[in-house]
This record gives C-alpha cells, sequence and structure tokens, in this order.
C-alpha cells in the first residue's frame, strides 16, 4: 500500500502562494476582489485549524457523547445556515429548516453507519463525522435552494393560486406546481454531480482515500455509496421542508395566507 504523503508548513505555504497570486492578478485587472479573497482565504485557515484541533481531541478521547455533541453541533449550524440564504420567510421557517435538515441527515446516516458500514461502535468518530458533515453540506444546499424557490414561486403566481382555490381547488392542488419546482431546484445540484462524477470530477470522498493510499476499487465503491446517501438525504429534505412550509403557509380551511411570506 502507498504510504500516504505527510504536509508541513512548508509545503502548506506554498499553497498560499497561489491565492497571493490570484490576489495579485485581481489587483491588477481591479477586479476588486482581493480584499474578499483575504478574508476568506484567512477564514478558511482558521476554521480549518479549528476544526482539525477539535477532531483531533474527539477522535483522541473517543467518547460516544462528544462525538453526538459535535454532530447536534454541525446539524443546527447547517440548519440555521439554510434558513439565512433564503429571501423570503415565515414564521416557523427556522424550526421548518431545522427539522427538515436534522430528520434528513441523520436518519441517512444513521442507515449508512448501521446497515451499510456496520461501524463497531456505532459512533466511530472517523466515520460518523465525515459522513453526517458530508450529507449535511449537500443536504442544506438542496434545503436553502427549496425555500428559496418556493416562496419565489408562490409570490410570483400569487394570482394563480389564489384563482384555483376561488375555483374550489384544494390547496394541495393549489400549492403542489410550486411544490414541484421547489424540489426539482433543490435537487439541480446533487443530480448535475451525479450525471458528471467520475468523468469531469473526482469527488472530496475518492481524492481524499486516493491520495491516502487507499485501492481505487475500494475508493470507488465508498463514493458510490456517499453519492447515493447525498441523493436520498437531499431529496428527503427538500421534500420535507416543502411541505411543511405548506401546512404554515396554507390553512385547513384552503386559504393561502400570503400575509405570512416576507
Amino acid at each position: 500500500m502507498t504510504i500516504p504523503i505527510e504536509l508541513s508548513l512548508v509545503e502548506v505555504g506554498l499553497a498560499t502562494l497561489l491565492v497571493v497570486i490570484t490576489g495579485t492578478i485581481s489587483v491588477l485587472l481591479r477586479l476588486g476582489l482581493e480584499r474578499r479573497l483575504l478574508e476568506a482565504a484567512v477564514r478558511t485557515v482558521v476554521q480549518l485549524l479549528l476544526v482539525g484541533m477539535v477532531l483531533h481531541w474527539v477522535f483522541a478521547l473517543d467518547r460516544w457523547y462528544l462525538v453526538l455533541a459535535l454532530m447536534v453541533v454541525m446539524a443546527s449550524v447547517a440548519g440555521l445556515a439554510a434558513v439565512r440564504r433564503t429571501g423570503r420567510r415565515y414564521p416557523g421557517i427556522w424550526l421548518n429548516g431545522l427539522l427538515s435538515l436534522w430528520l434528513s441527515s441523520w436518519t441517512v446516516t444513521g442507515i449508512a453507519l448501521f446497515a451499510i458500514l456496520g461501524t463497531d461502535p456505532w459512533y466511530a468518530p472517523q466515520y460518523s463525522i465525515p459522513l453526517l458533515g458530508m450529507v449535511l453540506g449537500n443536504t442544506m444546499n438542496g434545503v436553502a435552494l427549496g425555500l428559496d424557490r418556493l416562496g419565489d414561486e408562490l409570490s410570483s403566481h400569487r394570482d394563480r393560486v389564489e384563482g384555483l382555490l376561488a375555483l374550489g381547488a384544494t390547496r394541495w392542488e393549489a400549492a403542489r406546481g410550486p411544490i414541484q419546482t421547489a424540489v426539482r431546484t433543490g435537487m439541480i445540484p446533487i443530480l448535475n454531480s451525479m450525471m458528471v462524477v467520475g468523468i469531469v470530477s473526482l469527488p472530496g470522498m475518492m481524492t481524499g482515500q486516493l491520495l491516502a493510499g487507499a485501492s481505487p476499487v475500494q475508493a470507488t465503491r465508498y463514493q458510490i455509496v456517499i453519492m447515493f446517501l447525498l441523493a436520498a438525504s437531499t431529496a428527503l429534505g427538500t421534500v420535507m421542508v416543502s411541505l411543511l412550509s405548506y401546512r404554515r403557509l396554507f390553512n385547513a380551511r384552503h386559504q393561502f395566507l400570503y400575509d405570512r411570506l416576507r
């Protein structure tokens, strides 16, 4: 098996020069991106170093309650971040975002840990934390896109929705079109990734395993599993948040509560 190459601070510093070159190009072309690039680079370094130290501590102690606490924090931050990306909000959107992200990501990650990988112990941090992180990242994007599109669809097609309700349609019949569009929008990124994976790009999971010296066959199998997990969680989360939003914006008397959208 190939021994993985360990990086020193010198090699990391060489990679930093690439960011400096990018900033120089921004200055020469007057793009105005150098400040944002500097901020992004600094945040990347600080955040990853902090995460690395936390993970090193969690891995060393190997206690289920620490792993669970870290996973709770990750899921909570992802849920809040998904809602912050939306342009239109309504009362209860924060709870809906958290619930949909939590249930979808934890369900899919649980299936992966217990049924597919069969990790022992179940909370093995080298598996549970990276898996949940990947699932959360993709599900968060799907939930955010779905929420944003649902609000836009209901706002821009308000006349049509209320017209259908006035003609005797149920709330589901009136909202079905916007909900379908929202779910399709939330699924676009992961579907695009699945269409070109392995041909146009090698995903992070597979690339990381190859760099660590794993067998290409095993790396491929892991990546297939990961892609299917991401697709399932994204679909589940987007559908769930769309249905929860639908329940908030339409009452039992089949009325569209447009005033709730802000």
